[in-house]
């Protein structure tokens, strides 16, 4: 059974593809975005993924919270996830849209830990050196997690590079439980 990732992410490719062929992508991204902000209420989530609610009258809900600010292929991109009881998936939608805009545009987002929070030339740096290794320009997420102890994690995409203090002494600590040290 697809994941619910997996799903949004077919829904994205199959948008990418349309936008692509029309040259609109960026404007494509912009519109489901705004319309995963709009349609983001869980109420109104209830009732467009209700399927007692008759598809005209869910229909005829999104329509008026979208108004004039989602419309062409987006907007039937949004009914159609009405249609077929998927609404819930928009933001992921939305969210793997602007992964593969991104993605296409050279641009990698990466998530950095640290133990405290870095400042402005520490994260510059951490910048630069993440699109030196990728070859991409890279925007950072920044987080905090205390638990760390110091170091920083840094996740992009499926990869993780770990040079926490924590991380280091997990490590340590399972080369000492197997011997090697």
């Amino acid at each position: 059974m697809p994941t619910p990732r997996s799903t949004a992410r077919r829904y994205a490719e199959a948008a990418t593809q349309i936008a692509d062929r029309d040259g609109t992508l960026g404007d494509w991204v912009a519109a489901v975005e705004r319309a995963s902000e709009r349609l983001s209420a869980a109420d109104l989530m209830r009732v467009l993924s209700d399927p007692a609610i008759p598809f005209a009258d869910r229909r005829r809900v999104a329509e008026q919270v979208l108004g004039d600010t989602v419309t062409g292929g987006p907007r039937n991109l949004v009914l159609l996830l009405v249609r077929r009881g998927r609404i819930e998936l928009l933001p992921q939608v939305a969210a793997e849209l602007r992964r593969l805009h991104d993605q296409r545009a050279g641009i990698a987002t990466a998530v950095v830990t640290s133990a405290a929070p870095l400042t402005p030339e520490e994260a510059a740096a951490v910048s630069q050196r993440l699109s030196e290794m990728t070859g991409d320009t890279v925007q950072l997420e920044l987080q905090v997690d205390p638990s760390l102890l110091g170091g920083v994690q840094v996740r992009i995409g499926d990869r993780l590079i770990d040079g926490s203090v924590r991380g280091r002494l997990e490590r340590l600590r399972s080369r000492l439980a197997a011997g090697a040290i």
